[in-house]
């Protein structure tokens, strides 16, 4: 990373790469020919960007500079010049490494949309997916009224829990004073265990998430920051729980507001959204239904798998 600062590429890139498993992958390479080349992730594309003995496919999978943008926003002064220098390295890394690629994916069109090359509609967008017979409700008793997922070390989510307890929370808790929240998830940070109360839940570390699912009434995702399909989203609609997200997340996921999950912009709008599915239970089940409808349809391995088979196998490029 030291020596990053006097090159272009970004940090996380130098990060993830070693001269020694440099060696490894070009022996890998020599000895095994493949057919084809998936590389997840920028990070790991300067390992095979100048191999050329097959066809190479990158997974962008999010935009990373736009999620790098939304971060420095938020961060403290003293940090904004590292999360703007990152922002600029990986705006200039997405387009260039573009080139050294005969195949590119990524999680969502309007993910696909923030990579500034000029032939960017050639990324296909190939989604996420989930085994929607696994993430299957299970009747059980509704110990929460609120639930929230995720890796809670990671800035996104530590920033919606903050807006969800700080904001929407308190508001809520004017109109149903019972309302409580689970926070579920690995890495829980000192200031998400601090949020601990006796309405506020944190888990931590999960041995089968869907406990968490089965047992609340609500998924709450009120994203600020952050790119890329929330797979927290589809295991939740595909459990039958009703969402309520920002137009942020929604718009990679391609919901429709109103018929499979709820979209809010104001703390206003979250309130109300958990008021009338609280209080109006075919309302409440039609969002479910719908919802995991939504998911089988849209997010099932069998559709997403497709495509990626047929990239490989070079059926197609879009």
């Amino acid at each position: 990373i030291f020596f990053t600062l006097f090159s272009k590429k970004p940090f996380q890139v130098a990060y993830f790469y070693q001269y020694s498993v440099q060696k490894k992958i070009n022996k890998i390479l020599e000895d095994f020919e493949p057919e084809h080349i998936y590389c997840q992730l920028i990070r790991t594309a300067e390992y095979t960007k100048n191999y050329h003995n097959c066809p190479k496919t990158l997974d962008y999978q999010d935009a990373l500079s736009k999620g790098m943008e939304r971060r420095e926003k938020d961060a403290p002064f003293y940090l904004k010049p590292i999360f703007r220098s990152e922002k600029k390295r990986l705006l200039e890394y997405e387009n260039i490494i573009f080139e050294y690629f005969d195949f590119k994916t990524i999680i969502s069109a309007q993910d696909r949309d923030l990579i500034y090359h000029k032939d960017r509609r050639n990324i296909s967008v190939v989604s996420n997916g989930i085994d929607t017979d696994y993430f299957n409700a299970i009747p059980s008793e509704k110990k929460y009224t609120l639930l929230f997922t995720g890796n809670m070390g990671y800035p996104p989510n530590i920033e919606s829990v903050l807006f969800l307890v700080q904001f929407i929370l308190p508001e809520l808790r004017k109109i149903m004073p019972n309302a409580n929240l689970l926070i579920a998830g690995a890495n829980p940070t000192s200031k998400i265990k601090s949020l601990q109360c006796d309405y506020i839940f944190v888990s931590g570390w999960m041995e089968d998430i869907r406990d968490a699912y089965n047992q609340s009434k609500i998924f709450l995702a009120p994203m600020q920051i952050g790119t890329g399909l929330q797979n927290k989203l589809l295991e939740a609609m595909s459990m039958k729980l009703p969402c309520v997200t920002s137009s942020l997340a929604n718009n990679a996921l391609g919901a429709v507001h109103g018929d499979s999950i709820l979209v809010a912009k104001t703390v206003d709008d979250y309130v109300k959204h958990i008021v009338e599915l609280t209080n109006r239970k075919e309302y409440f089940d039609k969002i479910a239904s719908a919802g995991r409808l939504f998911v089988k349809e849209n997010f099932s391995w069998q559709v997403n798998g497709t495509l990626l088979n047929n990239i490989i196998h070079n059926k197609t490029s879009v």
